[in-house]
């Protein structure tokens, strides 16, 4: 009994030394997308500036497209090995042929709303009018027609789908009244919120089950670095924590890549909206349930859709992995 605990105990330590970076190894070059400027960029971003990817063995340079399909283009196309991308871009990219995938859950569930520019205070009113994206077959592409969908109205023939940008770009629209209506999140929701805009459908209370923004990368990148891959998870499982358990560095972070000028009450609302296992869970598995949320849309203008499953679309070996070893629950214990 004894020798079987010694070597279930090696085998642990093992496994986690397979994640462990020596400090005199080279840092492996990395440039590394993400989507959007919104609290859902949070964990490369919290990765970069604390450090964490450093201590990995990984020299990250952070590259902005705007929206997952741009995102994800870059990732096909090899400008980037792995990105932030939300799950409409990455899977209608793998059915393709991208071979691109999921290596970890990031934000699994949703916490957009649609907007009026002011004066717009009904559905009924947005007839006729338009209702601002990032870019055609990103995240807020599928959000925007799920929203429109609930409230009564059809894409495109009662009210257009207009490309926008980015989040705060997004709220400078409605709020100019350059749009009708626009989907956005934290923090640009929350300043929509302050300026007196109204909330015409809050996706978060719909029932929309959905895998949102993660770390994605090509089955064919795996092959050739997985432990490129393996350390990337590693620092993103960290920021994950550090995220959940240290608000200044946290809100530090997200007031850099907001661009300054979002008061810190905006900031720490926006990391405590994120601080709930529906949306970063800290485990990071992939949701299964949600990439189906995604195929059921896609399936509508992509007859591929029908027939794939959510499976095809994720490589969740490292998470599990960082699970068994119970490395990522040693990252919520009290020090």
């Amino acid at each position: 009994m004894r020798l079987q605990r010694i070597t279930t105990a090696f085998a642990c330590l093992a496994l986690l030394a397979g994640f462990v970076t020596p400090a005199l190894a080279q840092l492996a070059r990395l440039h590394i997308g993400y989507s959007a400027i919104s609290a859902d960029q949070l964990p490369a971003w919290v990765a970069k500036e604390t450090g964490i990817f450093q201590k990995n063995g990984l020299d990250v340079q952070l590259i902005f497209f705007t929206g997952g399909s741009t995102a994800i283009l870059a990732l096909v196309s090899g400008d980037v090995p792995m990105t932030q991308v939300s799950g409409p871009g990455l899977v209608s990219s793998a059915l393709a042929g991208s071979e691109a995938v999921f290596v970890a859950g990031g934000i699994t569930s949703l916490n957009y709303v649609l907007m009026g520019k002011p004066g717009i205070t009904s559905a009924e009113q947005l007839k006729g009018g338009s209702v601002a994206i990032s870019r055609f077959g990103s995240a807020t592409d599928s959000i925007a027609r799920f929203a429109l969908k609930k409230i009564g109205l059809t894409p495109g023939k009662d009210v257009t789908i207009v490309q926008v940008g980015t989040g705060p770009d997004r709220l400078n629209a409605v709020l100019t009244g350059k749009v009708t209506a626009s989907v956005i999140n934290p923090p640009a929701s929350f300043l929509g919120e302050r300026k007196g805009l109204a909330v015409l459908a809050d996706i978060a209370k719909m029932g929309m089950v959905f895998q949102h923004t993660g770390p994605a990368t090509t089955r064919k990148f795996i092959r050739e670095h997985q432990d490129t891959v393996r350390r990337y998870v590693k620092s993103h499982v960290e920021a994950v924590a550090q995220i959940w358990t240290d608000k200044e560095a946290t809100v530090r972070v997200l007031g850099k890549y907001m661009g300054g000028g979002v008061d810190r009450d905006i900031l720490e609302r926006s990391r405590e909206d994120n601080l709930t296992d529906a949306l970063l869970s800290k485990k990071q598995i992939p949701s299964l349930e949600g990439l189906k949320t995604v195929l059921d849309d896609l399936a509508e203008r992509d007859p591929r859709a029908k027939t794939a499953k959510p499976e095809q679309f994720v490589d969740m070996s490292f998470i599990q992995e960082l699970n068994q070893s119970g490395y990522i629950d040693s990252l919520y214990k009290k020090k």
